[in-house]
């Protein structure tokens, strides 16, 4: 497998800057996302990786090796792209077995080959079927076959998904996950989705106007976000707009009716009177006074939601609206008070961008 390095990467399509001097280290064996708005520089930076483009100034590395200039063919590398760029008049395992011939495969092994890949992204048997008489989710389990059976150093996936339906995207980045960690191959996906980037990554990169702003695992981009774009970015989170009163163990932001207090996540060290937000996760809202220190907030019952597994509830607090997960063994009504309780350390203080 393969350990990609991007060193002062950019790339320039005229007066646009697609990526910024883009500084990224993906580990051998690792499943890595980039993640972003769309227009981000994602594809781009994916594209500049895989030799499809190449970059306007920086270098690319491959174990340590300079590939910024070699292209794509020669760089050993296979790619599954959004649209599936299947053969139609071609079978399943025509369509498999292409990059196999082009390569001039003995017949035997490449029968052998194709029929192993097939089954690994559980296609066996399918092999004599055209790709429209495929469903959505089959046809991408070729595109994706067609890329493995050449046994590739580095798999790329740009937005794999995004043309099946939401059952089926579960389906299949589940098994995309699971065949990626089976064959130890290095992997580099694009998506603008932030619940499939958490779902299936290692790490992710996230991209914002060509520039990569913070790289983390899921957990630690969703928990610890370095600026106030990463944190409405990944996830739901409500926004409370204050000032900083005072710098301690904790962060004290008057917000006008109140004093919350919360830590400070990201890279910028708060100072008095300064202008920040403050984050709040729906799941950090509880009913009962958990037994950490918490800051206490009352607000009025806007309207709720019955989603299944909790009750989406929102409610006005002062000049903001919140969204809380509420549980459902409890009756909410709308004009009504409710106090809700946050713990400060899941509370997050982060400069103000507006």
């Amino acid at each position: 497998m393969v350990k990609v390095k991007l060193e002062n990467v950019t790339k320039r399509f005229g007066e646009i800057i697609a990526a910024d001097n883009v500084n990224l280290t993906i580990n051998d064996g690792e499943f890595f996302t980039f993640l972003g708005p769309s227009g981000c520089g994602k594809t781009t930076s994916m594209r500049m990786i895989a030799g499809l483009e190449f970059p306007t100034s920086g270098k690319v590395f491959y174990d340590g090796e300079d590939v910024t200039h070699e292209p794509s063919f020669k760089r050993n590398t296979g790619m599954v792209f959004q649209n599936y760029a299947l053969w139609p008049h071609m079978k399943v395992e025509e369509n498999v077995a292409y990059g196999l011939e082009v390569r001039k495969t003995p017949k035997d092994e490449v029968d052998k080959t194709v029929e192993d890949v097939l089954d690994l992204v559980g296609l066996a048997g399918m092999g004599d079927r055209f790709p429209n008489q495929l469903s959505g989710g089959q046809q991408q389990r070729v595109a994706l076959a067609r890329v493995l059976v050449i046994e590739p150093g580095i798999l790329l996936l740009d937005e794999p998904l995004s043309n099946l339906d939401a059952k089926l995207r579960v389906e299949m980045r589940e098994e995309i996950k699971s065949i990626q960690r089976k064959l130890g191959i290095t992997t580099i996906y694009v998506t603008h989705d932030q619940e499939e980037a958490m779902a299936v990554s290692d790490r992710i990169a996230i991209q914002n106007k060509g520039a990569i702003v913070q790289v983390g695992t899921p957990k630690e981009i969703y928990d610890k976000p370095e600026n106030l774009f990463i944190a409405t970015f990944i996830g739901k989170g409500a926004l409370i707009e204050g000032m900083v009163e005072e710098v301690g163990e904790t962060i004290k932001v008057n917000i006008g009716a109140s004093i919350i207090e919360g830590v400070n996540t990201g890279n910028v060290q708060l100072e008095d009177v300064q202008h920040v937000a403050c984050v709040i996760r729906p799941e950090s809202f509880f009913l009962d006074e958990p037994d950490v220190p918490c800051n206490v907030l009352e607000g009025v019952i806007e309207w709720y939601a019955f989603v299944g597994p909790i009750i989406e509830v929102k409610i006005i607090i002062g000049s903001s609206s919140f969204m809380i997960d509420a549980p459902t063994d409890r009756e909410y009504v709308q004009g009504e008070k409710l106090t809700v309780y946050v713990p400060k350390a899941k509370t997050i203080v982060l400069p103000w961008m507006g």
